[in-house]
This record gives structure tokens, sequence and C-alpha cells, in this order.
């Protein structure tokens, strides 16, 4: 691939929009039934001429393509938001976390406690630091950012244990936080909203401070992975099959199954009585069953839960806002809804 093809494929991902629609007319592709947007197409080819399909990176690569899709295609933190490095407490210790409010010394603030996502094996503060700070200023809300331990060095159940510890650190002793216990959120996108879901199935076994609300951005709830979106898009742009696969390898020890709820929290028993829930998906990720069936599940269950449905979109799209439109409409659509139950 030259340079220049790159150069031009690099322009395209953030041309605006109308531009890229012209360029793709008529060559837009279709997953039972759904197009995809024209931007999420551009950052697809992108990826493609970067990452060379069926090849799966290393883990430094892998890495650092987060970092790259952060610092490339998502916009920054928002000037007035006000961050501060903490830690909080985590299953073996202390972990690094990130506080951004508008307001320097609020205190009994509504909160989110925002879980990021990477494949657990990759991510962290500075890769979800401008959603994380948008979030906080839409808002109007206090935003914890946890940076939980990561595989492969660190393999499950390492980071739902980080997440319960430093949930039951923020309603155990809010003041230090400057959080109101009765107005907490609990959110986070992909392994985030798995980890997210997993934090509902622990806190709804053993009792305590349960959130208000909770937000799952194309969530992995089923890690067996037999959904049709599974089988049709293994091959989708951003996150296809065989990426996804070799995650959960990190992810997992070896001879680990994945009917635990900590894993696959579509299997849990736990479901009703749960907080309302919002679930944003993306109609090219493999994941779009994944949020349909939890979206499913948990209103049978009697759960007040709102599927917020983006059928053009790829994974992760939310962290490129820059490149994708759309990206920024789904921030708003999750601020304004925490602003509402918060």
């Amino acid at each position: 691939m030259s340079k220049l093809t790159l150069l031009g494929m690099l322009a395209l991902a953030r041309a605006p929009e109308p531009l890229a629609a012209l360029w793709y007319a008529g060559r837009r592709k279709v997953v039972d039934g759904r197009r995809i947007d024209a931007k999420a197409q551009a950052l697809g080819d992108l990826f493609n001429t970067i990452r060379v399909p069926g090849v799966v990176p290393t883990l430094a690569e892998s890495r650092r393509s987060l970092q790259v899709l952060a610092e490339k295609f998502d916009t920054p933190c928002p000037p007035g938001v006000i961050k501060r490095d903490v830690t909080l407490p985590g299953g073996a210790g202390d972990r690094p976390a990130r506080i951004y409010d508008t307001q320097p010394q609020g205190t009994r603030r509504p909160t989110l406690l925002y879980i990021h996502g990477g494949g657990w094996v990759q991510g962290g503060i500075d890769t979800h630091d401008g959603l994380c700070g948008q979030i906080a200023l839409e808002a109007g809300i206090r935003v914890i950012a946890l940076d939980y331990r990561l595989a492969p060095e660190h393999k499950w159940p390492a980071a739902p244990d980080d997440v319960l510890a430093a949930w039951e650190a923020l309603t155990s002793t809010p003041a230090v936080w400057g959080v109101d216990p009765h107005r907490l959120a609990v959110g986070g996108d992909s392994a985030g909203g798995n980890l997210t879901a997993v934090l509902m199935h622990d806190l709804m076994g053993r009792g305590g401070v349960v959130p208000k609300a909770q937000v799952l951005i194309y969530p992995a709830v089923d890690a067996k992975g037999e959904t049709r979106s599974m089988e049709v898009l293994r091959d989708a742009y951003v996150l296809p099959r065989d990426r996804m696969d070799w995650y959960m390898a990190q992810y997992l020890p070896e001879g680990q199954g994945f009917d635990d709820p900590r894993i696959s929290p579509l299997l849990s028993s736990r479901l009703a009585d749960q907080p309302p829930a919002l679930i944003l998906n993306a109609g090219h990720d493999p994941l779009w069953d994944d949020g349909n069936l939890y979206h499913e599940a948990l209103t049978r269950a009697g759960v007040d839960s709102t599927l917020h449905p983006f059928p053009g979109q790829v994974h992760a799209f939310v962290s490129a806002r820059r490149a994708i439109p759309q990206g920024a409409e789904a921030t708003t659509v999750i601020a304004r809804w925490l602003k509402d139950r918060l």
C-alpha cells in the first residue's frame, strides 16, 4: 500500500460526511438490511489498510492501535472540565483512576463510574479521556474512570474484581470521593460494558448500594459468540471475529468455560430488580445481537431498559467522534439519559 493511498484514506476518514457519502455512493456495505454509515465505512477501510485482515497483532501492537484511534479520531477532553488523577481500591491493591467534573470542589455529586473498553487487554484512562470528559460536561455530573488490571498479565477475574472493589470504595466512603451514593451510575463500552453487566450481577447477589442507572455501550455479554451477528459480521471492520477470539484467549485462564455469568452476564439469574439501563449497539458490529439480547433479557426480567440502536455504525464508533458524527450524537444520548436519571 503506497503512502499516497494511505494519506487519501486518512483524508477520507476525516472528511465531512457529505463527501464520504458521495465517495461511497452505491458502494456502501449492507448486512441484514442495515446499510453502513459512510463515515463508518471510511474509517473501516482505513483500518483495513493499516491492519491486514486475518492477521492478529501482537499484544504491544494491539495496545498501540487503540491509543492511536483515540489520538487521531476522538475529540479531546473539552475545556472547562477539571481532571484529577487519583487511586481507587482494586481487587489486589490500588488502581489508577481519574475524576472529571465541572465543579472543582463539588461534594455529593451525581457520579458515573466509567469502565473502559478494549477487549480486557488494552485501553485505559487516556484512551477514553475525551469521552469521559464530554459526558461529564454534557450531563453535568462527575465521572470517575477506572484503570482496571488488564490481561494477559492479569487473567479473569482480576478485571471484575477491580471494578467491584472500586464500586465498594465509592459507596462505603462517598465523602472521600465527593459523590452522592444515592445518585451513582455505572457504565462502559465493549469489554467495559461486559464489566458493567458483571458488576450488576455481583451487586444483586450480595446486597449493598446498587447503581441508580447503568449504561452499556455495545456490550459483550455472551462469550459463546453463537449469535447471527457474530456469524454474518465475522469479517467486520474494527472488530472481526478472529480478533474477538484472540481477546478472549488472553482474558480467560486456560480451560475456563464461557458459562460463568461473571464472563457471560447474559446468563445471569440476577437480572430482576436491576436499575434502569441504557444500551447502545451498532449494526455493523458483531456485538449487535449481544446488545439486542441483553435488552430483551432485562425487559423480560421487568427492568426499565432503553435500547438505542445505531444500525449503520461499527464497533468503537463512540471513541471516534472526530471522524464519525454519530459518535458525538451517541455521547449526547448517553449524557442526556444520565442527566435525567441522576
